[in-house]
């Protein structure tokens, strides 16, 4: 089978592998018909993430139909279309029986991390009944990619940890996917401002558009200077960093009001600094995260429902064999304008 294999930083080709087999009798293999490229997976590329060796076949998002099934697994067979949740979880740890998937002892964040992914043909799922989210067919399968990973992350990282409530003030700083994600599921909870932060122009008039109350290009204003005029002083009541990038998490810093929250969502390859010295009298949480998917079963209904408009995230379409130019496009998005690309990798 055709896979796109990470060979170690700066390093990708899409190469011919051979298809994944069961593994366990709780396996199931999937024929991969839609996945996407994440942020997370240009961290991988950047060599911010050491638990992904090279060899490995990267994506952690999609969805497919089942080939196959280990002989433990009773309620998937195959021919069924199925959401892939980013995070495989046994169900039965301790972890997971308190809805820390992403910690799971024999699971969490492993897709294209520790175990080969989904931007392949084909992909081996583990712990295939508590990983694989049933989908009717005929559903919009691209928009159900978006609940792979980047909505759930987005809702339960951002927005559950940073205490969203009705009439508060947020700010999320970075409007690329992950924080278009949380503008969207922000307003679950009727906030009074929702402030985009960023230097893409093109992502904040998008940004606009899905929600946002104001929206700051911190390229020619003083992010910080145009947060407290917003908030007549105070700040926000939650600051959600979604970018990754030290400057990033110490603006949160400066613009959280007192006895508010940083909920930090992006993946951080270098240290970043902490401003006890101004926040030590402030009553701030911080919260982190890697997401967990329990929020999976309710956004799948919102998006069936069509509460939820997940398809607006996804500017690009590809086939499996152009996924260099989907990188291309993912990784330039200032030049593209790309939001979320769809890799069709078979029908």
């Amino acid at each position: 089978m055709k896979a796109l294999v990470y060979h170690g930083p700066g390093t990708k080709s899409l190469d011919e592998r051979p298809m994944p087999e069961l593994a366990a009798p709780t396996d199931a293999i999937v024929r991969v018909a839609r996945t996407t490229i994440c942020g997370t997976d240009l961290h991988i590329l950047k060599g911010d993430v050491p638990t992904c060796e090279p060899g490995r076949i990267l994506g952690h998002e999609g969805v497919g139909v089942i080939e196959r099934v280990g002989a433990a697994v009773s309620s998937l067979k195959p021919g069924d279309h199925v959401l892939i949740s980013c995070i495989s979880s046994c169900g039965k740890c301790e972890f997971c029986r308190r809805g820390m998937y992403s910690h799971c002892t024999t699971g969490g964040w492993i897709l294209g991390n520790k175990i080969d992914g989904t931007q392949a043909e084909y992909v081996r799922i583990p712990h295939a009944e508590t990983s694989l989210y049933l989908i009717t067919a005929g559903s919009d399968e691209e928009a159900l990619v978006m609940l792979s990973d980047i909505l759930p992350t987005g809702f339960e990282c951002g927005v559950l940890n940073g205490k969203v409530q009705p009439g508060s003030t947020v700010a999320i700083v970075g409007a690329g996917p992950i924080g278009l994600a949380a503008l969207l599921t922000a307003q679950f909870y009727s906030p009074a401002q929702i402030v985009m932060i960023d230097r893409d122009v093109n992502r904040l008039e998008v940004a606009r558009t899905f929600g946002a109350t104001g929206c700051i290009d911190i390229g020619r204003a003083d992010a910080v200077a145009e947060v407290m005029k917003l908030t007549q002083g105070a700040g926000v009541d939650c600051a959600i960093e979604a970018v990754g990038v030290p400057e990033t998490f110490e603006l949160c810093q400066s613009i959280v009001a007192a006895g508010g929250t940083i909920a930090n969502v992006g993946v951080h390859g270098v240290k970043a600094d902490l401003h006890l010295e101004a926040l030590w009298d402030r009553n701030i949480t911080i919260t982190t995260r890697l997401v967990d998917t329990v929020s999976t079963p309710m956004l799948l209904k919102t998006v069936r429902s069509g509460r939820l408009e997940a398809s607006k995230l996804i500017t690009h379409r590809f086939g499996l064999d152009d996924i260099m130019n989907a990188y291309d496009a993912f990784g330039n998005a200032v030049r593209t304008h790309a939001l979320k690309v769809i890799v069709e990798a078979s029908r």
